[in-house]
């Protein structure tokens, strides 16, 4: 159950409903997420890492990654700097947990011991200042944590977007085990973008659906190797696309007319948000959903996606003033 504290969260679809459920509302805390979501304002991103949460080797080298191995500081919920991760494993007594969870019958049975940590990743794009990102980070936490689970966090600067990883004790003070479900995961995006606003800086936490967005996102490891350009996963990916597209077309994915069916879903809500706020006379903002739904990109899965990026770039290449451009 979501605390008093939490940021509301948007449901657009309540206002699509037929029936008991259906909103004929906009509350003022959702005029100002709808006004957010259709200027585009900054999207944060938290994102849950799963692998290496078992076992304290793999936490230690997480640790040491996230402290660049002793180049970057690690802080502590009470706000101790650290520049090493062992001493932490030890106050946190991790070896403890391990050996519980390694004794423990039901964890046999489920073949995997549970999760020593959890490792959350906090973002916000480009341009957003790194020092703001991590005292929200920190007021978060603080807000959600508090008393109850250690943490330790790191900033990251070394890349375009500033990020906070943050590794948080599974098991509480109090003996109580975090589980971290979706439903969470949507409340914690929402109550980051509201500590960044309290700072000062634009920041929004809509699903990606609602902004018109398709193409799924990407597991952490396959992103960062693409922004690398050493995802053998895109390369594969690539290379599928380009050879379907030189065989005479792509090959429809199943998923396509679901995702058609959710677009003309999320366009249908939105419309019904524009018809309500007309009538509680907010007629910019309703002209404003009519524009932003309008400029909706195409629904496009991630082979028409990648199809797309191909042919662009091979017409850019056949352009007959490319030379003039590029001098």
């Amino acid at each position: 159950m979501a605390k008093p504290h939490s940021e509301p969260l948007f449901d657009l679809l309540s206002y699509a409903r037929r029936g008991p459920g259906r909103r004929d509302r906009v509350t003022s805390a959702e005029i100002a997420q709808v006004a957010r979501t259709v200027s585009r304002t900054p999207e944060v991103m938290v994102k849950v890492l799963a692998r290496g949460t078992n076992d304290l080797g793999a936490v230690r080298k997480h640790l040491d990654y996230i402290g660049r191995n002793g180049r970057v500081d690690l802080e502590t919920e009470d706000g101790e700097k650290l520049q090493a991760g062992k001493d932490l494993l030890d106050d946190w007594d991790l070896d403890l947990d391990e050996y519980r969870a390694g004794s423990d019958l039901s964890a046999v049975e489920r073949k995997q011991s549970p999760r020593l940590i959890h490792k959350v990743m906090f973002s916000m794009p480009a341009g957003t200042p790194p020092v703001k990102v991590l005292a929200a980070v920190q007021d978060f936490c603080r807000e959600e944590f508090g008393l109850k689970h250690r943490y330790v966090m790191a900033l990251h600067t070394d890349e375009p977007h500033p990020h906070v990883h943050v590794v948080i004790k599974a098991v509480s003070e109090q003996g109580e085990r975090l589980h971290i479900r979706k439903a969470i995961l949507r409340q914690w995006r929402a109550d980051f973008a509201k500590h960044l606003r309290a700072l000062g800086v634009p920041a929004n936490a809509t699903h990606r659906y609602i902004r018109g967005e398709t193409t799924p996102r990407k597991a952490d490891g396959i992103y960062r190797a693409s922004l690398r350009g050493q995802s053998t996963h895109m390369r594969e990916r690539t290379e599928t696309v380009t050879r379907e597209l030189l065989e005479g077309g792509l090959q429809v994915e199943p998923g396509k007319p679901r995702m058609i069916r959710a677009r003309s879903e999320i366009r249908h809500a939105w419309r019904t948000v524009s018809d309500i706020l007309m009538r509680q006379q907010q007629s910019d903002l309703a002209r404003q959903i009519r524009q932003f739904t309008d400029r909706m990109s195409p629904v496009m899965t991630e082979k028409e996606a990648i199809a797309a990026r191909l042919l662009e770039r091979a017409r850019w290449r056949s352009a007959p003033d490319r030379g003039s451009l590029s001098r």
